[in-house]
């Protein structure tokens, strides 16, 4: 809470005006006002005396609010209250609204038939408030006598049509006259060739204040630094929004990010420039014209590596890079990503952080990365904070506690609910002592291939839009491949379909030549479906032991271990997570296997598509092929051929 009667207006004021005056072009026409006051130094007026406040409220039939008080006793009014405003009331000119703008009226035709009491509360400031805007550019100044703080001060509101918004709030008078001197900053900061710099004792105060900022934050000091670089920015300093916006988009923050002043520089742009680029085709939506709005002043280079970038990015081939040991870091954390160790990638990107080289003194942090298809997924707001709290850039400073890794190490995660509910079934092959590369080889068909590292959502799009035949009968899993526990790869599939016991075979056997293989399915939690579960283990080729659980019943073969005992599990009427937990922590424990959570709900990974996990069709089984052409080119005659439409077999 700010002591407002205690602010030394008259300093505040005289400094005001003697930065407008010092920022008037040479030979520029004014008015005889304007004249005057840059002549004196002073945009005010004489101070209002005792009397002059006192009839003020008599007329008025309200005391005027402390701020506003104090004000007029050292001006009666005030010229040029930001960029828009062009006289302030004083002691003669305020006076209650009135809906004199008939804006009242007009919003009243906006409000619902349920409209609730603060919606029209806020129409009718245009009834109730005091009006302050004497001369303006469209804009409107209203002191609200019902939005009254504990000290008696009144809130101010400023509205203008052109500005598309809501009222903007401001605490009391003297917060809007701050707001006002900021915006008058904001907006001088801005100059066209050839009129004077824009530099006085607060620019210069405020720009050693970015300088301080910048060192604060590279020594891992980011929460003072983007404080004083908001404060900055709010005057309009040209270095403070491109550096602070480098702390929000660590943050994981990306509305208004734009990097303003340094992504159009070479210098920065291979670092600021992806991630810019990144939340613009995060944006489908958008026209790629608009890509250029945060470029103003690029040159036609820096534009036309905006456009390849975004095509990059859209393609998932960007790859970011850096320069020293810490862009070894950085590819040593993406062969590790890329096989779901995003705890690992993180902690490689963070212990060669130290020997990260900036691009320039205005580059606070590693960026580009951001955009990477394998390394972007690494950033949570938690690791963003880790990252700006590491000293870094030839800056000393006590490193960060690590915070804890995002993977729990266990397959018990897979029982827990997943916004929105949707892994409720879910099948995993676990093969001992093989790298993932040779899972298409253990699983598929032998000209399979592993795909570049996508989402499971971009991998199942893809799937679907690569796809010419589907079948009723087989039952072809979208696997995500990657490490796991010690000694294991995996390959999962986040949405099975139906499990039906009749026809399924566990590709265990297949998987496990020369090794040990693991299988489970599950498919306890889900809806419209009767619970089961599955699990089978196999060595060098052939089956050793496994359960199904399915119509409350339970179907066993092989020697199984004690820990796995499917009647440890299945015994209770009602099966669900408490039991899909149990057994997948009894796999954890039995095998020493886990599944990497980040990599598989928030990563990229490399995926295939597995054999089917169905038996052969038997003899009198029908089911249906549907064969589907995406657009591929006819016959020149146009005539479909026997290959098109579906067929029953």
């Amino acid at each position: 809470m700010t002591d407002t009667t205690a602010f030394d207006w008259r300093s505040f004021l005289l400094g005001w005006s003697g930065e407008w005056a010092d920022s008037l072009p040479e030979g520029e026409t004014r008015g005889e006002d304007d004249e005057a006051a840059q002549r004196t130094r002073w945009l005010g007026f004489p101070s209002a005396s005792a009397e002059r406040i006192t009839t003020l409220e008599e007329r008025l039939g309200r005391r005027m609010p402390p701020s506003y008080r104090e004000f007029l006793k050292v001006s009666d009014g005030w010229r040029h209250a930001g960029g828009f405003v062009s006289l302030l009331a004083g002691t003669s000119d305020a006076h209650w609204h009135n809906d004199e703008s008939g804006l009242a009226v007009m919003f009243e035709e906006y409000l619902d038939d349920d409209a609730g009491p603060e919606e029209r509360r806020e129409v009718d400031l245009w009834r109730r408030g005091l009006q302050l805007d004497v001369e303006s550019d469209a804009t409107h100044v209203l002191l609200d006598p019902e939005d009254v703080d504990e000290d008696g001060e009144w809130a101010v509101y400023t509205w203008a049509s052109w500005r598309a918004a809501p009222p903007e709030r401001h605490a009391n008078f003297l917060e809007f006259m701050r707001d006002m001197h900021r915006e008058f900053h904001s907006l001088g900061a801005h100059r066209s060739d050839g009129e004077p710099v824009f530099a006085n004792a607060t620019t210069r105060k405020l720009d050693a204040l970015v300088e301080e900022a910048r060192l604060e934050a590279l020594g891992g000091g980011w929460e003072r630094a983007v404080k004083a670089l908001d404060e900055a920015k709010g005057y309009g300093r040209p270095r403070a929004a491109g550096l602070g916006d480098q702390i929000r988009r660590l943050l994981g923050e990306t509305y208004m990010v734009y990097f303003d002043g340094l992504v159009t520089d070479p210098q920065y742009a291979p670092e600021l420039l992806p991630p810019l680029v990144a939340e613009h085709a995060a944006h489908s939506y958008r026209g790629d014209s608009t890509l250029t709005f945060h470029l103003r002043g690029a040159d036609d280079d820096l534009v036309s590596l905006a456009y390849a970038t975004l095509d990059q990015i859209r393609n998932g081939t960007y790859r970011y890079t850096a320069a020293g040991p810490f862009g070894e870091a950085v590819e040593r954390a993406r062969e590790l990503a890329r096989w779901g160790d995003t705890d690992g990638a993180w902690r490689t990107l963070i212990d060669a952080l130290p020997m990260w080289e900036p691009l320039g003194p205005d580059h606070l942090a590693p960026l580009g990365w951001v955009a990477d298809p394998v390394l972007g997924p690494l950033l949570t707001p938690e690791r963003g904070r880790e990252l700006l709290s590491t000293p870094r850039g030839g800056q000393a400073g006590e490193a960060p506690s690590p915070p804890a890794g995002l993977d729990p190490g266990d397959l018990a995660w897979l029982a827990e609910p997943d916004p929105g509910n949707h892994r409720t079934c879910y099948r995993f092959v676990l093969v001992e002592g093989t790298e993932p590369e040779e899972l298409p080889g253990r699983l598929a068909d032998a000209d399979t291939v592993l795909s570049e590292p996508m989402t499971l959502w971009e991998a199942r799009r893809k799937s679907v839009h690569d796809q010419r035949e589907f079948s009723s009968y087989d039952d072809r899993a979208l696997m995500a491949v990657g490490r796991t526990g010690t000694g294991w790869s995996f390959a999962f599939d986040g949405e099975p379909g139906p499990f039906d016991q009749g026809r399924f075979v566990s590709p265990a056997a297949a998987a496990s030549a020369g090794t040990r293989a693991v299988v489970v399915w599950s498919g306890l939690r889900t809806p419209h479906q009767e619970p089961f579960f599955h699990l089978s283990v196999a060595h060098d080729g052939a089956e050793h032991y496994a359960f199904t659980y399915a119509d409350g019943e339970i179907r066993q073969h092989g020697e199984i271990p004690r820990a796995l005992d499917p009647g440890r599990f299945f015994g209770a009427p009602e099966v669900g997570a408490e039991a899909e937990r149990t057994l997948l922590e009894s796999v954890a424990g039995e095998f020493g296997a886990s599944l990497p959570r980040h990599a598989l709900v928030s990563g990229r990974l490399h995926t295939f598509t597995s054999g089917s996990w169905t038996r052969p069709p038997r003899d009198g089984e029908t089911y249906t092929v549907i064969r589907m052409d995406w657009g591929d080119p006819r016959p020149a005659d146009g005539r479909r051929t026997g290959e098109d439409g579906p067929r029953r077999r």
